[in-house]
């Protein structure tokens, strides 16, 4: 297993990150339990929640994933061996069920919601602690433009967020801050409050980021190269969509398109589809599993600190990680190339 710096800290975190989205709905605590011991076993030491999960998100399992990754801590004694990973709601009115519909970036909030995850997580610190996306109008969740004429009068402000932050980190209950879902500007903002007010400094971004998601190389690849505010890559099967299983028009059982084809639509795009073919036929072409192939694509980029992973099943787990000890060759990075040269960022 390979590791890489998270941000400016002295922590190193797995190039594999395991996703934990779909235990409490798609996968039972005992999945989920198996999964975090396999994981675990091939040298993965990074995990990645949200007080949201799991997906679909519902009142009536608000959380429960961090409950399920609590109680294996409990059982297994294995908290020190973990970079935990977890994430506060941005603004939204499809979370009314939370906090009592409070659903801003304010340091009660935060507060709150911390409180909430530590209790479930069964810990006293979560090693990075995430704003999951942010409180003012921005391009994010597959939105390319920029809401033109946006109104930023219910927005919280950076820098109450950043100061609430600020202080769980005083008070050892989170030990590094990070975003998700954030534009360059907003990046940069984190850090200039960080240097104006000498609070921590955000070590991480996570937002979508795969062969056919690229927008991050736009403009936030740079932030990472001078500012080394790594990435942290969702989505880096785009939904499960890279991993052909949805070719032809399939929609399998219990797959994730399948029950909720609206949430993830971005993936499924007509000019989507037509990305996934051209890249199925590269690893046809070269003879690779294709959902390794575009897993090991990831780790040729400088500016991913890790990918995070997601599965249903333990044969798909499997799979996933033994991608990142694959090496694609010069021919099959050519080729993925040329295929988002013609026809870039389909699945925004």
């Amino acid at each position: 297993m390979e590791y890489r710096k998270l941000g400016r800290t002295d922590i190193d975190v797995s190039l594999v990150c395991l996703g934990t989205m779909t235990w409490g709905e798609q996968n039972t605590q005992s999945e989920g339990h198996e999964q975090m011991d396999y994981a675990v076993s091939q040298g993965v030491n990074f995990f990645d929640v949200a007080e949201m999960y799991p997906i679909s998100p519902r009142k009536e399992t608000y959380a429960e994933t961090e409950r399920i990754i609590g109680n294996w801590f409990e059982g297994r004694k294995k908290r020190d061996d973990v970079i935990l990973a977890s994430k506060v709601l941005g603004a939204g009115d499809f979370f009314n069920y939370v906090r009592d519909g409070a659903k801003r970036l304010t340091e009660k909030d935060i507060f709150a919601a911390v409180e909430g995850s530590l209790q479930r997580l069964k810990t006293d610190y979560i090693d990075l602690y995430q704003i999951h996306w942010p409180s003012r109008p921005a391009n994010y969740f597959g939105a390319l433009d920029y809401p033109d004429g946006a109104d930023f009068e219910q927005s919280v402000p950076i820098e109450e967020t950043l100061g609430a932050m600020a202080k769980l980190v005083e008070q050892g209950k989170i030990r590094h801050v990070g975003v998700s879902n954030e534009t360059p500007w907003g990046v940069m903002e984190y850090l200039r409050l960080s240097e104006k007010n000498g609070w921590p400094r955000i070590a991480s971004i996570q937002n979508p980021y795969n062969v056919m998601t690229r927008q991050y190389e736009v403009g936030l690849s740079e932030v990472t190269a001078r500012e080394n505010v790594g990435l942290l890559a969702y989505s880096p099967l785009g939904g499960g969509t890279l991993s052909g299983k949805y070719l032809q028009g399939q929609m399998p059982e219990g797959a994730r398109m399948t029950l909720w084809p609206e949430r993830f639509s971005r993936f499924t795009k007509p000019r989507a589809k037509d990305a996934v073919e051209a890249y199925a036929e590269i690893a046809k072409k070269h003879g690779l599993d294709m959902s390794q192939m575009v897993l090991s694509y990831l780790k040729t980029k400088t500016f991913v600190t890790s990918s995070i992973i997601g599965a249903t099943t333990m044969d798909t787990l499997k799979s996933n990680i033994a991608a990142y000890d694959m090496n694609l060759s010069q021919d099959v990075l050519a080729d993925i190339e040329t295929v988002h040269q013609n026809n870039p960022n389909p699945a925004p």
